[in-house]
């Protein structure tokens, strides 16, 4: 169970922000009957980061992998339970009562007894819906078919009556001879028509009745209608637009392909009687056999749902107790048995104010147990690299997160999350620098502060949870960009004389939509921020916008700028000149040597006042370095000087790439040469190598491979992100 990296605790010493806390490795000593309530309380107390003292054993050789086994399988019914109560639309309750009292193995055979209830439900259920659909197919069977053969039977009644009238006005001698004959015929010679009625999927129809045609090659009289509204299917429980189909055949041969057909089809057959009587009695049952399933199935739905609305209440609290066990004997897993196999061995990472809290916890947890003996808790000394440990509270765990989103700094590196809290939401407002959008952002933001004791304890939604979490930079960004938006004074984008009036006026009427041409100054500078009349017209590109962009690279590139430095002294301090000679020096000279420059080129042209082309300067300076620049030239020798800092762009690529690799292998070769350990100077923690060992004299072989490809990965990266984030976003759009 790691320990967290921030979180500020009770009564603990003032924070060091700059610096991670002070680190200690600490082993701790359990007695077998405390240990599961001993781990637990450290979680809770989350100040202990374990080591895996069993990395060499698969989970499955693990001492507690069946309980972990049982927490899976506890997990599984609860997953069970959630994916039902989704398809019922209900939602787990986060109010539900909290009992401490809930024992693992109650829980666990509660959960068994409940799943084995919830499937037999289902199971019922969906029997029950499957005859339910097949009566409501048997009725419109029963309903259609019957109609059918009522028509025929009026139709065949009416025939007859018309045939006889006609006999009776045709009579002649030969007649009564005529009627004996036909009276003589064999009656086991007359052919009897059988029939097969159900219904079949609607767009399967016509492929049903082209089959049926040439498998009896047409000996068959296929009738169809429509039914109006689609009928769940039996054996699939889908909605479904169907037709009720009676074919009449002759003979066992061809009812034998039309079974075979209706079978392929997914065609549903129903019996039917030709009788007129029976017809209604069997329409009756139906009836009476839908109403009753009708009854059983609601009353079988209420039941199902009540389950689900009682697990639902505790649902959230199951699931809460779950994972903690689950992670307790995870944590338990990478702990050691001693010889005798009565107290476990753990080993971790604290802070040095925690070592009170944690001695608190593990006499608690012994006192707890009735254990006969208490943990032991011992400082063990090491030359192992700790990990980082930054204490954060509400407002900077946002802030933390965000660098660390990025790389979490190493051991009593400086945290770049302090410089954050001011530099994130400042180079926002920059670009997004409107008072009024400002204090929307303001008033939607102190809505989750003021609410958020309630909404803490709430299970919200993807998006508002991750706004929630952010508040307090949302906070920031709204303070700064209504700070912004005042020094550029827009309102909506609309200026406001609110600190006085604009220090121009126009000559004449001619020049009222002019930024420039036509305007003289009449009064005093404007006070505070940009005067009104600068942000232009729609037809021509706004001052302000141009300045907006131009002051983002300034700021962003100072920012990298900072951020190498940092870096460079934080190299100085490890004494890793290897990063400072071959990482960091080519990365501020790549970055000077274009954004710098570029940087410096916006600052002359703001003093000079010159009407030069950044934009075709940047281009150039790279397609045709030794072309003369006209008037775009700001100050004598910029030709020379534009080539030199190319070469040294182009020459710092491969000084980041290239020797760093091999010296790390060649100080890898000379420090184990004499079976000597001891940390590696490196700056990316995925390669330092021996330096996350304990001190048993264990080494790693150096993988050249992996450190080439890290670094060509590391190179691309800054010289790809410096590129485009700087020139896509921001060079095109403001240097014009």
């Amino acid at each position: 169970m790691a320990g967290r990296r921030g979180g500020g605790g009770g009564c603990c010493p003032p924070m060091d922000l700059l610096r991670s806390e002070p680190m200690q490795l600490v082993q701790v000593i359990i007695p077998m009957e405390s240990a599961h309530l001993t781990v637990s309380y450290l979680g809770d107390l989350g100040l202990l980061q374990f080591k895996d003292l069993n990395a060499d054993k698969s989970p499955f050789q693990r001492t507690y992998a069946a309980q972990i086994k049982k927490c899976g399988e506890m997990a599984r019914k609860l997953r069970f339970f959630k994916e039902q109560m989704s398809k019922a639309g209900l939602a787990p309750s986060f109010k539900s009562i909290t009992r401490d009292d809930i024992d693992v193995d109650d829980l666990e055979t509660k959960l068994g007894e409940l799943e084995a209830e919830l499937v037999e439900i289902n199971a019922n259920g969906e029997k029950l819906q499957r005859s339910y659909s097949e009566m409501v197919e048997y009725k419109l069977v029963l309903q259609k078919v019957g109609e059918f053969f009522h028509l025929a039977q009026s139709s065949a009644t009416a025939q007859h009556r018309e045939i006889e009238s006609q006999h009776a006005g045709e009579e002649s001698i030969d007649t009564p001879l005529l009627r004996d004959q036909e009276m003589a015929t064999d009656a086991s010679k007359q052919m009897k028509l059988g029939f097969l009625c159900g219904l079949v999927p609607r767009e399967k129809s016509m492929a049903f009745e082209r089959i049926l045609f040439r498998a009896t090659r047409g000996n068959v009289f296929l009738k169809q209608a429509l039914v109006e509204e689609p009928v769940i299917d039996p054996a699939s429980g889908e909605k479904v637009e169907k037709n009720v189909f009676l074919v009449f055949y002759s003979g066992e041969r061809a009812k034998n392909k039309i079974l075979k057909i209706c079978e392929a089809f997914g065609a549903n057959r129903y019996p039917f009687n030709e009788d007129l009587g029976k017809q209604a009695k069997m329409i009756s049952e139906v009836m009476g056999r839908l109403s009753e399933l009708k009854t059983t199935i609601d009353a079988g739905l209420a039941h199902r749902g009540n389950l689900l609305e009682t697990i639902g209440d505790q649902y959230e609290q199951w699931s809460r107790l779950v994972r903690k066990e689950k992670a307790i004997y995870h944590t338990l897993n990478m702990l050691s048995l001693d010889v005798t196999k009565k107290c476990l061995v753990a080993e971790g990472w604290c802070p040095v104010f925690a070592s009170k809290q944690i001695q608190d916890a593990l006499q608690r947890a012994a006192s707890d147990s009735n254990a006969q003996v208490g943990a032991i808790f011992q400082v063990v000394h090491t030359k192992e690299l700790p990990p980082t440990y930054f204490r954060t509270n509400k407002f900077t765990s946002a802030f933390q997160e965000i660098v660390d989103a990025y790389g979490v700094a190493r051991y009593q590196e400086v945290n770049p999350g302090v410089f954050t809290i001011v530099t994130f939401p400042f180079l926002f407002a920059v670009m997004f620098g409107d008072w009024g959008h400002g204090i929307c952002l303001l008033l939607a933001t102190l809505v989750y502060i003021f609410k958020e004791k309630k909404l803490s304890g709430q299970k919200l939604g993807d998006i508002t949870e991750m706004t929630f979490g952010g508040r307090y930079v949302i906070l920031m960004m709204a303070l700064f960009s209504i700070y912004t938006g005042l020094i550029y004074n827009e309102f909506f984008s609309v200026p406001f004389e609110l600190f006085g009036l604009s220090a121009y006026a126009c000559r004449d009427l001619s020049c009222r939509d002019a930024t420039t041409v036509g305007l003289i100054k009449v009064r005093e500078t404007y006070p505070f921020g940009v005067d009104p009349v600068w942000h232009g017209t729609r037809s021509e590109l706004p001052f302000l916008n141009s300045l907006k962009m131009k002051m983002s690279i300034l700021l962003g590139v100072a920012q990298m700028n900072l951020g190498i430095i940092l870096s460079f002294f934080n190299a100085k301090f490890f004494g890793n000149c290897v990063n400072i000679w071959f990482q960091f020096i080519p990365q501020l000279i790549f970055l000077n040597s274009l954004f710098g420059y570029l940087s410096l080129l916006i600052i002359v042209k703001w003093c000079t006042g010159s009407k030069a082309d950044l934009y075709h300067i940047m281009i150039y300076m790279f397609l045709s370095p030794t072309d003369e620049l006209g008037e775009n030239a700001l100050f004598p020798g910029q030709k020379m000087v534009q080539i030199v800092l190319l070469l040294l762009a182009l020459v710092s690529v491969p000084w980041m790439l290239l020797p760093k690799p091999f010296l790390l292998k060649k100080q890898h070769e000379e420090r184990h040469r004499g079976n000597s350990y001891m940390p590696l100077e490196t700056t990316d923690n995925s390669f330092q190598l021996d330096t996350n060992h304990d001190a048993h004299g264990d080494h790693e072989e150096f993988e050249f491979s992996e450190v080439f490809v890290h670094q060509l990965i590391h190179t691309i990266e800054f010289v790809l992100g410096a590129v485009s984030n700087t020139a896509s976003y921001l060079l095109v759009k403001c240097v014009l």
